[in-house]
């Protein structure tokens, strides 16, 4: 560029360039411009187009050099672009209340909930319907009320829907599908198990409800967090008890080791099967197993 270092700027062509890192900031008078970058200096000191300093750098770099100057850049405008546009504003989806029976028969028939507690996410607001019959898990923020940002939608028509998606807007770092069982409505979260999905972090709940034969004897909150890149760090890194019971898998895993750097309090849980609803399944067909034994017993009694 024609430039020469002089007490830790580069000074030359009406130019006084500071380099820090990927950023660079021109303080000569009639400049004051910085910016990040190769192509960007380039740009700002030869007074070129993007292609122009394209060329420039692979005639100097190589081919090498203008690539990683150009996957910089590239990167930039991602993150600008992701900073800087408007989202669109996140709304929950339109509830379908003739289409709830469809969801409620899902929950309870194919992934074996509980029909109580179905109804009771389904009273709080936390699970409905939409219009296309699909299964709208609120997501909410950890607040003192609550509040929806999100939703998870997961498909229940016909036989064999896999459909499953977030609702438009929705902001998956600030929101999460969680609800509280045990203890005192007033007391604080004593603890905390982390699920892949709302299903499963229902399953889990109705399993620990169903092995105890009561609800957890301390405040208990259960969460659906499908990356460890939207869990509220700041939020649980003061909660002593955090379970981490995703799936068994390696990308379960994986998943874990990262919530252990974050939080490092955490403790693993593994399922048996391959996820925690699959667990509460089979759980549910042994004591359908053991009380069909239990009455054919009872009937060879009274015979």
């Amino acid at each position: 560029l024609g430039l020469h270092n002089s007490q830790g700027k580069w000074k030359g062509h009406g130019h006084i360039i500071n380099i820090d890192g990927p950023k660079f900031y021109d303080f000569a008078p009639d400049q004051q411009k910085g910016s990040g970058g190769a192509i960007d200096l380039v740009m700002h000191v030869n007074q070129c187009n993007l292609r122009q300093a394209v060329v420039w750098l692979h005639e100097r770099f190589g081919e090498a050099g203008a690539e990683r100057a150009a996957i910089a850049k590239s990167r930039q405008v991602t993150a600008e672009i992701i900073q800087l546009e408007p989202r669109d504003k996140f709304r929950l989806p339109v509830e379908d209340k003739s289409k709830w029976q469809g969801v409620s028969n899902y929950l309870t028939q194919k992934r074996g909930i509980p029909s109580n507690f179905v109804e009771l996410l389904h009273k709080r607001g936390l699970v409905y319907a939409d219009e296309q019959q699909n299964a709208v898990f609120v997501m909410r923020n950890l607040g003192e009320e609550p509040q929806a940002i999100g939703a998870f939608l997961r498909g229940t028509r016909g036989e064999n829907n896999t459909f499953k998606g977030y609702e438009k807007g929705t902001k998956r770092r600030e929101g999460w599908f969680h609800f509280r069982l045990g203890g005192q409505p007033t007391e604080p979260v004593e603890k905390v198990v982390l699920l892949k999905s709302p299903i499963d972090a229902v399953s889990f709940a109705m399993l620990e409800y169903q092995l105890r034969g009561d609800v957890p004897p301390n405040r208990t909150l259960y969460m659906a967090v499908d990356n460890p890149k939207s869990l509220p760090v700041e939020q649980l890194q003061h909660i002593p008890n955090l379970q981490v019971a995703f799936d068994s898998d390696d990308a379960g895993n994986a998943a874990a080791r990262v919530v252990k750097e974050l939080l490092p309090q955490s403790k693993r849980l593994k399922c048996k099967a391959s996820d925690w609803n699959q667990q509460l399944l089979d759980y549910g067909q042994q004591l359908r197993q053991q009380q069909q034994q239990q009455q054919e017993q009872d009937d060879e009694l009274s015979l």
